[in-house]
């Protein structure tokens, strides 16, 4: 078995990609409430900052910033399956694995690094053809990040002499 290095960074602000074990599924989708309320409730407990994601039928995209002196989003992720499995399997008991085991994560290095990945998971529905412009996209937090990122510049114009 590989022993997997994951950049621990207490406080750090990570990317992931998190899939379903069978990708010709579309549990995420088909079942949100069931991700949403595993994923709040794994947030309420063991908080963290979604600065972006984006869901797609068969995996998700995110951008998480964790608590200053915390760098432990494996056991996060691991509330959340755990969570959605058990959920899902009350739904459809005859569902075999529901996650991949793993899940990709990339520790983010600066604000180019951030952006580059924030666009990528904005644009992740355009790039496998679900829509044409990655703001008609649903299940994406593209609107709040957009809604952000005016406030920031408002807020930067304001302050200008």
């Amino acid at each position: 078995m590989p022993n997997y290095r994951r950049a621990l960074i207490p406080g750090g602000t990570y990317f992931f990609t998190v899939a379903l074990a069978d990708r010709r599924l579309t549990l995420l989708l088909s079942h949100i409430d069931l991700l949403r309320a595993a994923y709040a409730e794994t947030a309420r407990g063991h908080p963290f900052e979604t600065r972006a994601i984006v869901l797609l039928p068969e995996h998700l995209h995110a951008i998480w910033t964790l608590p200053p002196g915390d760098c432990d989003f494996s056991g996060r992720w691991k509330l959340i399956k755990e969570r959605f499995s058990r959920a899902v399997r009350r739904v459809e008991p005859a569902l075999g694995q529901v996650w991949q085991p793993r899940f990709w994560e990339h520790a983010i290095r600066d604000e180019r690094d951030f952006e580059t990945h924030a666009d990528y998971v904005h644009r992740n529905p355009v790039k496998h053809g679900f829509v044409r412009d990655a703001i008609d996209w649903p299940y994406s937090s593209i609107r709040r990040y957009i809604a952000h990122a005016r406030i920031a510049c408002r807020k930067r114009d304001d302050s200008e002499p």
